[in-house]
């Protein structure tokens, strides 16, 4: 039971750290960068980049291939036609023929000087001594057919090449260029994603604080409308104040309530934003560092002035820098990542016009291999697995192509001139947008100096008004105007700070420094 309790404890307390969660403007930042989808798919082009630029430097090696392939054939190659198989088939028995035929004539002319020889001879040709000569003679033919049966039927082939580029019309330099500008490119387009993201994030931040102080102060005015409500409540029962001057206060309770009503959605949203922004679910509980200060107290009386200097006196000062950067625009061509994109884009259109005019000039190459077939053609057709090496140099040389190649290479050019003339815009349009969040700055910071005197001046009515309304000599309606005017004051003191931070927050965007812990 004991272990059960201590969990339960510590369960309660983790609990609550979670609820209290604190985060810093610089937490916010790295949250965003961890979570944003649109980032992580930049660093994903990034490494995409990476990897292309190391396949386009393998253009540069010899490349080795194999191949093999079997093919089957229903008839075969046959170097001799029929009647040439025939033949050579029956060269016996057609030599044993023709020497029949030519030895008739002969015999009987030996006949007419020599009839005995004759006999003889007629007598040696009948006897069949010529039918071991006559299959001899035809076996020979039924080999030297054979021999020559190719048996292509069944084939086999296998080769493995080398090709080493020796010269590609500087089509493979240019090429491993564009690939290392296009990584470039990745990156300053990564970069360009994050300092807007960044500014999003900073956005979202300064709403949330600007709102979270106008909460503390619509809670505390509310506070003190409900206050002097009663106040005068009890001033209508003994007569020194007219029901008017009560439904006045009611008046100024009512627009109270609805102004803290406003500010409560506002914020609720405002949150929701910072949580998508920075990955978390829309529920998620946390404080801001920078809406810790507190505003008023919410004990503030209308009536009592040492409380009423405790609520004038608590304001809520934001640290806000005035330096400002004489070379802001020098900085922003320097470091914007919108001006390397278009520059790299510049550069890579330039390799681009090279790689198209590589198809208008030859290109070499030095090959290599071993060629390896069954039936092998290397001693006769043979049903056996024979191969040879081989070794060449393979030259490419366009003649005429009506023009095409020079079309592609003017169209080439036509892109650079394109890369050119954004880039020159984008530097005109960069340096119009610095010299904007300049003069927003200086705006800012008058805004913010202006908003410091009407501060002074609304504690002072206030303080003269609640004095006033002390002695009885101030009617109420004038302690309601001074409080309405002291909080429209206080809440412009806040926009102006916030409207400082950020418009410093867009000068470094716009000089291309904005970025984590900056």
């Amino acid at each position: 039971m004991k272990r059960l309790f201590g969990f339960l404890i510590l369960a309660a307390f983790f609990s609550m750290l979670h609820a209290q969660r604190v985060l810093s403007l610089d937490s916010c930042r790295n949250m965003a960068i961890a979570n944003n989808k649109s980032l992580l798919i930049a660093k994903e082009r990034m490494r995409k980049a990476h990897y292309d630029r190391k396949a386009a430097f393998t253009n540069f090696l010899p490349d080795f291939s194999a191949t093999g392939t079997y093919m089957y054939f229903s008839d075969e190659i046959s170097l001799l036609n029929d009647g040439q198989k025939s033949a050579l088939n029956h060269m016996g028995t057609s030599l044993q023929q023709g020497l029949t035929q030519a030895a008739t004539p002969i015999i009987q002319h030996i006949a007419q000087t020599n009839p005995q020889l004759a006999a003889s001879l007629q007598q040696a040709i009948q006897s069949g001594k010529l039918d071991g000569m006559s299959t001899a003679l035809n076996q020979l033919g039924n080999e030297l057919t054979d021999a020559l049966r190719t048996d292509t039927r069944n084939m086999w082939a296998g080769a493995v090449t080398l090709m080493q580029p020796l010269y590609m019309g500087g089509k493979i330099r240019a090429y491993h260029r564009i690939t290392k500008f296009s990584e470039a490119l990745a990156r300053t387009q990564h970069d360009a994603q994050l300092q807007d993201l960044i500014l999003n994030t900073d956005d979202a931040y300064w709403t949330v604080v600007s709102l979270s102080y106008k909460k503390k102060m619509a809670e505390s005015f509310l506070d003190l409308v409900n206050r002097l409500d009663g106040d005068v409540e009890k001033m209508i029962r003994e007569g020194v104040a007219t029901k008017a001057d009560g439904l006045t206060v009611k008046v100024k309770v009512n627009e109270a309530e609805m102004l803290l009503t406003k500010v409560d959605n506002g914020l609720a949203l405002s949150k929701m934003v910072l949580c998508q922004l920075c990955g978390m679910d829309l529920d998620t509980k946390f404080t801001l560092t920078d809406e810790n200060r507190e505003l008023a107290s919410a004990e503030t009386s209308s009536l009592a002035s040492a409380e009423r200097e405790r609520f004038m006196q608590s304001r809520t000062d934001l640290q806000v820098s005035e330096t400002v950067p004489e070379d802001a625009v020098q900085r922003a061509w320097t470091n914007r990542p919108e001006l390397k994109s278009l520059d790299w884009a510049h550069k890579i259109y330039e390799d681009k016009v090279r790689v198209v005019r590589s198809e208008m000039l030859p290109s070499l190459a030095l090959t290599g291999g071993y060629l390896v077939s069954n039936p092998s053609l290397l001693n006769g057709f043979e049903n056996k697995f024979r191969g040879m090496w081989n070794v060449g140099i393979m030259l490419s040389v366009p003649i005429f192509h009506w023009n095409e190649g020079i079309y592609k290479v003017k169209a080439a050019k036509s892109e650079v001139n394109i890369a050119r003339l954004q880039q020159t815009e984008a530097q005109e349009k960069i340096e119009l947008q610095v010299n904007q969040s300049l003069f927003k700055n200086t705006e800012a910071q008058k805004r913010l100096a202006l908003s410091e005197k009407n501060m002074e001046k609304a504690e002072e009515n206030l303080r003269y008004a609640d004095k006033g309304f002390k002695e009885g000599v101030v009617p109420v309606t004038n302690v309601m105007e001074a409080q309405t005017a002291w909080l429209s004051a206080q809440s412009d003191r806040i926009d102006a700070q916030i409207d400082l931070k950020l418009a410093q927050t867009y000068l470094q965007k716009a000089m291309g420094t904005l970025g984590p812990g900056l």
